[in-house]
């Protein structure tokens, strides 16, 4: 069994990133050629992590430890991002900032919706993932606030997305399974 955590990583009140993650764990599971692979969304909502270097109280302590496990129970990651001033959202990389053995020889792979598709925070996540031990796919998935949403706020995909999703899969799937030889 392959399981891949879809981390919707906006907390932001009004976000639409809920719409886009829902939409990725339902084309995944749709596409899911083999019932070995288990897809879950961890929404960074329901952990209530402090800022990283502050004195935890009792009940973060406890998110930190939740939200560790979660991470750590996976053996690949799509993570869901949006673009705020051209970079990660601050709630997001704090929340990467608690991780790294976690992470360590699994894969991920990007879901990004933004102005420019969320092009400028994947291209960060790159690096920092990097740093933290994660093997990223050559292939995103990049959702235009324009094109992709009426008003900017209702998810409408265009449906050339879904090949896009698949192939991002296949290549996740397969970095997925290869690293797990060798954890």
């Amino acid at each position: 069994m392959v399981k891949i955590g879809i981390v919707l990583g906006s907390v932001r009140e009004g976000r639409n990133g809920k719409a886009v993650a829902d939409w990725t764990l339902q084309k995944a599971q749709a596409l899911n050629k083999d019932s070995e692979t288990e897809y879950e969304i961890v929404d960074l909502l329901d952990y209530d992590l402090p800022f990283l270097g502050k004195t935890p109280t009792e009940s973060q302590q406890k998110a930190i430890g939740d939200w560790s496990a979660k991470i750590d129970s996976f053996d690949g990651y799509i993570f869901i991002t949006a673009e705020y001033n051209h970079g990660v959202a601050g709630a997001f990389k704090n929340s990467l900032d608690f991780l790294k053995p976690e992470f360590k020889n699994k894969a991920v792979a990007f879901v990004g919706y933004g102005g420019l598709g969320a092009a400028r925070s994947i291209e960060s996540l790159r690096l920092i993932t990097a740093e933290q031990g994660l093997a990223s796919v050559q292939r995103n998935v990049n959702f235009s606030l324009i094109t992709d949403f009426e008003n900017m706020s209702v998810f409408t995909p265009a449906a050339f997305h879904d090949g896009e999703l698949s192939e991002l899969l296949d290549q996740l799937l397969a970095w997925s399974k290869a690293l797990k030889t060798i954890r």
